[in-house]
């Protein structure tokens, strides 16, 4: 987890505003007891996680895959090869949606915009993913990295405390 407390003030904040900006009908399934705050989302999205990332096409059409992704500092990272549809699709239209649904458990959703990276985030980023593949996704191809820059952010879990206890995840 390399949230700071200020990254975790302000992805509290930004769950909070997502939250009373939701429809009737969503509230009325992520309600206060199905919430998950942003210490418990940064202590649940540990290591590498399977991502739903949706674009779309340059006639307006939604394309879904998944990807790798790692919640670093209270947001997404990914990649892909800069010759993949989904990296052309942002290099045209860098907004996204990106969901982490762990079975019946718990969720993240989230739509923003990609940011791609470089220079000292690039490193940082690349370094993290290289403790974890065993080799930088750079040396992979003509790879391109990004953080999500979340605009809209909720979490959920259908049974939070029993999930938080099972984890071993202070409630």
């Amino acid at each position: 987890m390399l949230e700071t407390p200020d990254v975790l003030a302000r992805l509290q904040t930004l769950l909070d505003a997502s939250h009373a900006r939701a429809t009737e009908h969503l509230r009325g399934i992520i309600h206060p007891e199905r919430t998950l705050s942003a210490a418990q989302i940064a202590a649940l999205l540990t290591g590498m996680r399977v991502i739903s990332a949706a674009t779309v096409t340059a006639h307006g059409e939604p394309r879904i895959s998944a990807m790798d992704g790692h919640f670093l500092h209270g947001t997404w990272t990914f990649s892909s090869s800069r010759t993949s549809a989904k990296a052309r699709h942002l290099a045209d239209r860098p907004a996204i949606s990106v969901a982490h649904i762990d079975g019946e458990a718990f969720a993240v959703f989230s739509h923003g915009r990609v940011v791609e990276l470089s220079g000292d985030e690039l490193a940082e980023v690349d370094a993290h993913w290289t403790a974890h593949y065993g080799s930088s996704p750079m040396s992979w191809g003509d790879v391109v990295m990004w953080r999500l820059e979340p605009a809209w952010m909720v979490g959920y879990a259908w049974k939070r405390d029993e999930l938080l206890a099972e984890r071993g995840i202070a409630v």
